[in-house]
Parts: C-alpha cells; sequence; structure tokens
C-alpha cells in the first residue's frame, strides 16, 4: 500500500466525536506549527513516512517535481523545497545558482533504477549496461531481442518485442540523476544532462508516479524511478553492469557502497555527484536529494521548527530507521554535524539563528 501524507480532515473528523475535555487537549495539538514542502517525487514517500512519524509539528509534503520544489522556495510559497538537483554554489561568492536567498543540504542517498515490462522477467532477471540503457533512450535500440541485449544475457530467451521507453516528461531531478549516469557511462549519449530533456523518442510521463504507471500499463516498457517506487509498486527492476565491470543489484548495501564517495561541505554547497563510481558491490545510478530552504526566516518559531523536523529525521531511531526500511542511505553522523553547523550560521530570522 502507498505511504502518504496525514489525512487531517479524517483526524479533525474524530476530533468532533470526543468529550470536551479531550476535545480541550486534541485544541491544542491542533495548534502546532504545520511546516509545508514540495518538490522531488523520488523521496516523496520517504518525507511522507517521516511527516506520519512526527508529532511535534505538522508536515505537509507535496511531490510536485524537482522543478516545483526549486520553484517554490524561490518564489517563497512554501517552507522547504525539495530537489534532486542541487543547485550549484556560484565562484566567488557562497550562493547558489547566483541566489544568496538559499541554503541546500542533502536529506539522504538514493538509487534510481530502470523498471521493466516484460512477460517471465522478474526482479534482476534482465541485465543492462550504462551503454545498452542509453542506446534505449536515444532510440538507437528498438527491440528487447536486439543483439547487444543478448550479448548482456546469455542463455536468456528475449522477445522479438518493440521497446517503450518511458521517460519523465516534467522537471525531473530522478532526470538529471540518470542522465548524469548515462553521460559517464556512455559517451556516444548526445542527449544532454539535467531535469528536462528534448529526448525526441519515447513516450513522456508526469512525476514518478506517472512513470511506474506507464510501465505497468504496457508490454515492453522499460522506465527510471526512485527504487522505492518499484518495491512499492511492485515493478521488475534490471540488474545493472557498474563502473568496476561487477553485475550489482539494487540495494541498501549497494547505494551506501556508492555514498562512501559523498563529501559534505558547505564550499561546494553539500554537493556530490554519485553517479557510475567504481567499487565491486556500487550501484551505479545513485544520487543524493537535497532540501532547500530560505536563509532569512519571517519566524524564529516556524524556522526552528522546520529544522527541528529534519533534526529529527536525521538523528532519531525512527526516522534512520524509516529511511532504512524505504531503501533510503541516511545520512552519516560527519554530515549531519556539518550540516547543522551550516544552519547556525545561515539559517536566521533577524539576526537570531533558528538553530
Amino acid at each position: 500500500m502507498r505511504l502518504s501524507a496525514r489525512s487531517w480532515p479524517v483526524r479533525a473528523g474524530i476530533v468532533l466525536g470526543v468529550g470536551l475535555a479531550t476535545l480541550g487537549c486534541a485544541s491544542a495539538a491542533f495548534a502546532k506549527t504545520t511546516i509545508t514542502g514540495t518538490g522531488a517525487t523520488a523521496p516523496q514517500l520517504l518525507y511522507q513516512k517521516w511527516a506520519s512519524n512526527y508529532s511535534t509539528a505538522r508536515i505537509n509534503y507535496q511531490g510536485t517535481g524537482s522543478g516545483a520544489g526549486q520553484s517554490a522556495i524561490v518564489a517563497g510559497t512554501v517552507n522547504f523545497g525539495a530537489s534532486d538537483q542541487p543547485l550549484l554554489m556560484s565562484s566567488g561568492s557562497p550562493s547558489l545558482n547566483g541566489n544568496p536567498k538559499l541554503m541546500q543540504f542533502p536529506s539522504c542517498i538514493e538509487g534510481v533504477v530502470p523498471i521493466i515490462n516484460l512477460s517471465g522477467f522478474g526482479n534482476g532477471k534482465l541485465k543492462l549496461s550504462g551503454p545498452v540503457l542509453a542506446q534505449i533512450y536515444m532510440g538507437k535500440i528498438t527491440k528487447w531481442n536486439n543483439s547487444a541485449i543478448k550479448a548482456l544475457n546469455p542463455g536468456v530467451s528475449l522477445p522479438d518485442k518493440s521497446i517503450i521507453a518511458v521517460h519523465r516528461s516534467d522537471k525531473s531531478g530522478t532526470t538529471f540523476i540518470f542522465t548524469e549516469y548515462l553521460t559517464k557511462a556512455y559517451s556516444g549519449w548526445n542527449k544532454g544532462q539535467g531535469m528536462l530533456i528534448n529526448w525526441g523518442s519515447g513516450v513522456g510521463a508526469a512525476k514518478s508516479s506517472g512513470v511506474a504507471n506507464m510501465v505497468k500499463q504496457h508490454a515492453g516498457a522499460i522506465g527510471y524511478v526512485e527504487y522505492t517506487w518499484a518495491v512499492t509498486d511492485h515493478i521488475a527492476w534490471a540488474q545493472m553492469k557498474n563502473a568496476s565491470g561487477a553485475w550489482v543489484k539494487p540495494s541498501l548495501a549497494s547505494f551506501t557502497a556508492a555514498g562512501t564517495h559523498a563529501t559534505y561541505t558547505w564550499s561546494n554547497g553539500y554537493v556530490t555527484n554519485l553517479e557510475n563510481m567504481k567499487g565491486t558491490t556500487v550501484w551505479p545510478i545513485t544520487g543524493e536529494t537535497y532540501i532547500l530552504v530560505r536563509r532569512s526566516q519571517s519566524s524564529y518559531a516556524t524556522g526552528h521548527a522546520m529544522l527541528s523536523f529534519f533534526n529529527w529525521a536525521f538523528k532519531s531511531s525512527t526516522g534512520v530507521s524509516d529511511a532504512k526500511h524505504l531503501t533510503f542511505v541516511p545520512l552519516p553522523s560527519k554530515a549531519i554535524t556539518a550540516i547543522e553547523k551550516t544552519w547556525h550560521s545561515l539559517v536566521k530570522a533577524g539576526s537570531k539563528p533558528c538553530w
């Protein structure tokens, strides 16, 4: 069953049916600060799980896509934005994409996986490589029994069936991670990299849920989503050959292996690209996902409540367990220490640090 954010109207309905004494307690609970966030759909299930388990404030997160998350935090319409594509630190000044009003930090490490709809092919039965995946999305490999796919799957009967390459149609951080990987894994990749690509072929779908549903509905389809979407939607995923030539499966361990290459310094905006890292156990399509906040907070209480939520998510046994259960790699303690020091120095209400 898909994880979802809290259903506040339902809880309100419950309050209406209790006695006056209980109603007083419930009313106090409803006075909690509400924190709003929007953006990346890849970590949406994790953020909503964290929200459902957090009791100190109400957290309302909507998965709208990384591009929408970046736009919303720049416009100041939410308390935090979320994006799988990081903003880059501008040369010579401590600003992100030239915007000195923002700060960003990673929330976890995630893996993006190819998902397929091929009869008889369950999880990991099909093997793919970066060059083959790239040529599928370039429209050069159009049949599942193509010789390049056969070479990766000796002894496996592949169907003479057309490939339907499903991609994100919206501004997507998952597309950013995916195309960063294809750029590094295949020298012939010519579609560019970023959140919005002119694919020229294939079928587009909005958000992670749209890609997952499109693949499920069309025999012969292939797509790319964060691993947890594949698991929760029961869609088969493919093994990948990594940069060290080893066959690997998506897992918490293989994402963690890629994450050992991450660095955590504000001087580069906490940006680390983890795609196509070497190591026999590394999942090749791995990335970090980021939270964007405004440095100047209109209210200390709201700014502190927001940062307290992420502190709980990063450090509490429940927050860490939620991440691992959904196959996201929690941040190491050195990252959390560095991030919270940056909160203290940059995120303020007036002159007062919110952390």
